[in-house]
């Protein structure tokens, strides 16, 4: 017997927007979401900023319109 005969199980994961669970596989081409749907669902709620990366608003970056200047 080979290793290439063995079949790993595929990995199963949770759709981030409607939580379907759905296989890594090409059968989803949209991983880690279930559909198109939901894949533009979710660059909807981005885009209208419903969601966000937890952080400190007050945190000035190095992009921060205040670090920058004309030289």
């Amino acid at each position: 017997m080979t290793n290439d005969s063995i079949k790993k199980p595929a990995l199963t994961v949770d759709c981030p927007n409607c939580q379907q669970s759905i296989e890594w596989t090409d059968q989803y081409p949209e991983r880690p979401f279930c559909s198109t749907r939901c894949k533009n669902n979710d660059f909807i709620d981005w885009a209208n900023e419903e969601q966000r990366i937890a952080g400190s608003p007050n945190y000035d970056d190095i992009f921060s319109e205040s670090n920058l200047s004309d030289n």
